[in-house]
């Protein structure tokens, strides 16, 4: 028997998703172990073996493969735990990261302090070198300056290493002569090139992105390391791999290479997912909603595809990367409600995370959270939370509550409803930003519901969009592990080729032949199929800023291949501003590639098929403007087709679904509960 398991280090639990040979999934949640994340994942995994009835060793002896999707990055950035960071330079730029692009980040705001750069500027060491754009070297790299500079890195202790000269995405000969340096005297730092992390045009994006790789490498290599060693002593003898900020997934070594990669990396699992269902049925155009304990991601899945970008920023950090499109709130089950500086109502983004957890939890909380409010308004169980395992804490959560609702001078229950609707309310806001602001009509997608806390709040969420469908799996409050158990091993390549003056179709395929040769190469220790997707990114001669160009369905043997290449620009210009400038001239900036590992996917098995409708399992006395009792369904015994009108709740070991009045919900055998928003 072999199984594959994935895992996903959320805020405030940790996920773990066991896949068994005969479709079945087995659902374990950890509370997260901030300290060591490791120490949250092998809990999990015991509690994923014991529910198969067996230990975790013999779990992990049989387990064929491991996909892990972690915070660790993320963290590392949001909370400044990062390595010690020196940089290398070419002589007189010392200064690009922290002029960043002339352009603040809120640039109305008169008084805002400027974005602190990972490397302080003592540690942003000049060295004497130039490279020209066309790739000749003006000046060679002087060994008494580069010597130098690494003397005072040495001297200050740095923990890594980033060597960003100008240029070096034309020719990276300096940086990797540097680097080489480097590693001859700072034998334990970890050294990273910006050639190396992203060879392409832009200084700025290019140097930003190796400081922060840099900066969070060595926290991903001692994380990723350590748990390796942890899940080998424990009986693992598989590959472990990590889904990283893209959404495929890669080795412990690539993903240590290219650690800021993973920044986000727990997120990327539940797009993944949401991929999964879109071309298993579901529905082609999503929007995910995917809310934790600390935070709620937002993504667009069109056609299929998710959106990715190259521009993220985590805590000012600026990683070039290419990544899923996700927008992150500040919002979840553990956003702490209190009375803002006006007197009025706030919730979040402050959050009481995983310890001490909200008051209900008992683990020395005493702030009202999201959670505590549902939990006063009777939509939680508090003797089934996580199966029964843990115990929620009604009376500490409904004290919390009514501390602040006397601050307020409401009612507790008002109180726990205004948390409840203001938390919608972000949310809703967060969809708009994640849809409308992208030219995309939320309510021609359905809403696909995920996280420990979405099934509460997303029917809400819907309604104030007016949106008229959600879809909730039963495993929607794993679904990022589950999702990491349906993606493939990718790498991503580019070369920045600086043409001008028409697109020179010999240099892009020549391009395109070196990157698909370096893609076999990094994934050599792979034994299963590896297909290419190309892209480019293009733009106008007059714009500043380019979009990607999807070029997999061009003939690249026609003679007519730079019109074809041109004109596939043009329509996906169109496609996302609504026009074309088809007399202007086209520029091909970055060519692109995907290396794409196909992994074997996750079958599921058929839930409830023939199964005959299930009566609720009881009532439930619940806040909906006004107390009222409403029966209480079991998500897993649901009949085929079975409906179910609200007000109701739907429940499992690990997820629960508020239906309103007017929604109604049909039980679809494949695994989720379909959603018609106030009968829509």
């Amino acid at each position: 028997m072999s199984y594959t398991i994935g895992i996903d280090v959320g805020g405030t639990f940790t996920d773990i998703v066991v896949a068994t040979p005969d479709g079945r999934s087995i659902i374990a949640k950890a509370p997260t172990t901030p300290a060591d994340q490791a120490d949250g994942v092998l809990e999990g995994l015991a509690l994923a073996a014991d529910r198969l009835g067996l230990s975790r060793g013999a779990l992990l002896a049989e387990t064929a493969r491991i996909v892990h999707g972690t915070t660790a990055a993320t963290n590392a950035l949001l909370e400044g735990k990062v390595a010690r960071v020196g940089m290398l330079t070419t002589e007189g730029h010392r200064d690009v990261v922290e002029m960043r692009e002339g352009l603040k980040p809120e640039r109305y705001n008169l008084r805002m302090t400027p974005p602190a750069p990972l490397v302080p500027r003592a540690l942003r060491l000049p060295v004497r070198e130039r490279i020209r754009g066309d790739g000749s070297i003006e000046v060679p790299l002087d060994p008494a300056s580069l010597d130098a500079a690494i003397a005072a890195l040495a001297a200050a202790e740095v923990q890594a290493v980033a060597v960003c000269f100008l240029h070096s995405w034309r020719n990276p000969a300096h940086e990797q002569a540097a680097a080489d340096a480097v590693r001859a005297r700072l034998q334990h730092a970890y050294v990273t090139t910006s050639a190396d992390v992203l060879p392409q045009i832009k200084e700025f994006e290019r140097f930003s992105t190796a400081v922060a790789n840099a900066a969070v490498g060595p926290v991903i290599d001692r994380y990723l390391g350590g748990l390796q060693r942890r899940l080998a002593d424990a009986g693992y003898r598989g590959e472990l791999l990590v889904i990283l900020s893209h959404g495929g997934v890669a080795s412990v070594a690539e993903a240590v290479r290219l650690a800021a990669g993973t920044a986000l990396s727990g997120p990327a699992g539940g797009v993944a997912a949401a991929v999964a269902l879109a071309r298993g049925g579901v529905a082609p155009d999503l929007i995910t909603f995917d809310m934790g304990g600390t935070s709620t991601d937002i993504a667009l899945v069109r056609g299929g595809q998710p959106a990715l970008s190259s521009g993220k920023g985590v805590a000012n950090a600026r990683i070039a990367l290419p990544s899923l499109d996700i927008v992150t709130l500040g919002a979840g089950g553990g956003s702490i409600g209190k009375q803002d500086k006006s007197g009025l109502l706030a919730v979040g983004p402050e959050s009481a995370g995983a310890d001490p957890g909200p008051a209900c939890y008992g683990q020395g909380g005493t702030e009202p959270t999201v959670t505590d409010a549902n939990l006063a308004l009777g939509y939680l169980d508090p003797a089934s939370f996580l199966g029964g395992r843990r115990t929620l804490d009604r009376p500490a959560a409904e004290a919390a509550v009514a501390r602040l609702a006397e601050a307020l001078g409401l009612a507790p229950a008002e109180a726990a409803g205004g948390i409840h609707r203001l938390v919608n309310t972000r949310m809703a806001d967060g969809v708009r930003v994640a849809t409308v602001r992208r030219g995309v009509d939320p309510r021609s997608h359905a809403l696909l519901a995920f996280g420990g806390a979405a099934g509460l709040h997303v029917t809400a969420v819907a309604a104030e969009l007016g949106i008229g469908r959600v879809v909730v799996p039963v495993a929607a409050s794993v679904l990022s592990a589950w999702g990491m158990l349906n993606t493939d091993l990718r790498i991503e390549l580019m070369r920045s080729l600086g043409q001008t003056g028409g697109i020179d179709t010999a240099a892009l395929a020549a391009a395109f032949a070196a990157m698909e040769a370096e893609g076999r190469e990094r994934l050599a220790w792979f034994d299963g199929e590896v297909a290419f997707r190309r892209s480019a990114d293009m733009r106008y001669g007059e714009q500043v800023f380019e979009i990607a160009v999807g070029l997999d369905d061009l003939d690249w043997s026609s003679p007519a291949l730079a019109r074809d290449l041109e004109e596939a620009f043009h329509r996906a210009h169109e496609a996302l501003y609504t026009y074309a400038l088809r007399d202007q001239d086209v520029v091909l900036v970055n060519a692109r590639i995907s290396a794409v590992g196909r992994l074997p996917a996750t079958e599921a098995a058929a839930m409830g098929e023939g199964r005959a409708p299930a009566d609720p399992k009881g009532t439930r006395r619940v806040h909906l403007g006004s107390w009222a009792e409403v029966p209480v369904f079991d998500f897993a015994a649901l009949g085929e087709d079975q409906a179910v009108t609200g007000p109701a709740i739907v429940e499992s070991d690990t997820t629960t679904v508020l239906l309103r009045s007017g929604d109604r919900a049909r039980y679809d055998v494949r695994g989720w509960l379909d959603v018609a928003v106030g009968g829509g």
